[in-house]
């Protein structure tokens, strides 16, 4: 499928461990060998071990600076409703795509966003050249985080879906190894987008997806 829009307006557009917890073993120790009232030692009691695990602890999420990288963003999580060949399921799927994006942009790991998209998606292609070059040579993002408030889907039996995604990005500073600006920000925006997607033995596939003019 032809892209839906240009690769210049998608780069203007869009550049815009959990700590695990400790157990504790608090064993208590029993009373030592007690003399009964006949002078008789006793056997000792039993001690049992009681286990208190220490509270999972979530890491503080913390966004970048111009002094630093985001630290401990969310990863985002397959909604049960986005695995399923539905409208419903669509929406949810368009909707955590565009999640898992986000989190690229925070963390420069795009693995979930090429898994989830098609190899022919040209400007899915495009994007991603765009965020390896902005977290290349200890660069990073300020900025970028989506938001999708509203999808509209429509479910096509045995062919491409299509659903539309409003998308409210925040403004985009890519950050030398120094802190000091690249280039200069991408403003925030707020767009309505179309995505493709289709259903197959591995659920949902985003094909393309541009503006909506």
């Amino acid at each position: 499928m032809s892209s839906l829009v240009s690769e210049s307006l998608t780069a203007r557009l869009f550049l815009g461990v959990a700590l695990a917890a400790s157990v504790v073993a608090l064993v208590g120790c029993g009373p030592g060998p007690q003399a009964d009232p006949d002078g008789l030692v006793s056997p000792r009691a039993s001690a049992t071990a009681t286990v208190r695990p220490t509270p999972a602890t979530t890491p503080v999420y913390k966004p970048a600076t111009s002094m630093r990288k985001a630290q401990n963003v969310p990863v985002p999580v397959l909604p049960e409703a986005a695995k399923a060949n539905t409208e419903e399921g669509l929406e949810a799927f368009a909707m955590y795509w565009f999640q898992t994006l986000s989190y690229a942009y925070e963390t420069g790991d795009l693995t979930d966003v090429q898994r989830m998209s098609a190899p022919d998606c040209g400007l899915c292609t495009n994007l991603e050249t765009v965020l390896t070059a902005a977290w290349a040579d200890s660069k990073w993002i300020v900025g970028g985080r989506i938001e999708t408030p509203v999808a509209e889907g429509k479910l096509e039996v045995g062919k491409s879906s299509q659903v539309k995604v409003q998308t409210i990005q925040q403004l985009i500073e890519v950050r030398r190894a120094d802190g000091s600006l690249f280039q200069d920000p991408t403003n925030a925006s707020n767009r309505a987008m179309l995505v493709v997607a289709a259903f197959g033995a591995n659920g949902w596939t985003l094909i393309d997806f541009g503006l909506i003019s």
